[in-house]
């Protein structure tokens, strides 16, 4: 498999969460550009979604950078994890704002949504959470 480009692993991201939220059935548009508010805007049955995507490409980070003081209240948060060294589906986390606020670990120097902390049922693959 071919390295993604750093560059282009938030786009890769957003197109894995929308693929995934169009087989569950929303409506999906992906916001274009650099420093949007909006990453992807999804409906279902008549009500409109939010979500912001953060992806990271390597098995072995930590986490996603992100800092307290960004996160939109209302706002539904996928996490995904490329697994880009390995042949394996990506992984999707979904929290909504007051979990990813209450969840990010800020440090002197940076603030990370830790992988580890989102790995359990309450976190993984819970599209479910999006309704």
């Amino acid at each position: 498999m071919a390295e993604i480009q750093s560059s282009s692993t938030g786009l890769s991201g957003e197109y894995f969460v929308a693929a995934e939220l169009l087989r569950r059935g929303y409506t999906v548009g992906i916001t274009m550009g650099n420093a949007k508010a909006i990453d992807i805007l999804a409906e279902k049955n008549d009500k409109q979604f939010i979500i912001q995507v953060k992806a990271i490409f390597k098995q072995k980070n930590v986490g996603w950078p992100i800092v307290k003081q960004k996160v939109k209240s209302g706002c539904f948060y996928v996490f995904v994890n490329l697994n880009g060294d390995k042949m394996t589906e990506p992984e999707y986390f979904i929290c909504n704002s007051n979990e990813t606020e209450l969840l990010i670990k800020e440090y002197r120097t940076r603030a990370i949504m830790n992988r580890y902390s989102l790995n359990n049922d309450d976190f993984k693959s819970r599209w479910d959470k999006i309704k």
